[in-house]
């Protein structure tokens, strides 16, 4: 009992401590399997295998019912402590690679996620790579706003240029 009462608050913190949970099933999976993706994920997340009825109790406790339904078969949780995004991706290749993964759902930002959902924020692009799109787009707003303000000395320095050529052809 004291045991399940240990797992129970370390479930628990577990879901509070994390920026996202991802439940899996893994059914049919290695053992040498399950390392092979906890070594990927280590980074940013830990993934543990969990009972449904501990781990019902555990998010129940950290104001979470959104996988109260999910809870069924053989689950695990990849708690992500890291970059989100990274994790739903480097699960969605596995799962490609062993198709006895699979992602049944989440909890990201205090929102529940579906399946699809946690698949379409693994199709997100890196964090560094938004972040360089946004740093180009910034750099493309300074630009055209530093030819804007320019524009009108330029134009005045072209009109005295072909000011003083006209009046050197008239002379000429």
């Amino acid at each position: 009992m004291a045991t399940k009462e240990a797992t129970v608050a370390e479930l628990t913190e577990g879901f509070r401590s994390s920026n996202a949970a991802l439940l899996t099933e893994y059914r049919g999976l290695t053992v040498a399997q399950l390392k092979q993706l906890r070594t990927q994920i280590r980074d940013h997340a830990t993934f543990s295998v969990v009972k449904n009825t501990l781990t019902k109790i555990a998010a129940n406790n950290a104001g979470i019912s959104s996988f109260d339904d999910e809870l069924a078969g053989p689950s695990a949780i990849a708690f992500v402590h890291g970059d989100t995004v990274a994790v739903a991706k480097a699960l969605r290749d596995f799962s490609r690679t062993n198709p006895l993964l699979v992602v049944k759902s989440g909890y990201f930002d205090g929102a529940p996620l579906s399946a699809d959902e946690v698949t379409r924020l693994a199709d997100l692009e890196s964090r560094e790579v938004l972040l360089a799109k946004a740093a180009g787009a910034m750099k493309a707003t300074l630009t055209r706003g530093a030819v804007v303000v320019a524009a009108p000395l330029s134009k005045a320095v072209r009109t005295v240029d072909a000011l003083r050529d006209k009046q050197e052809q008239a002379a000429a």
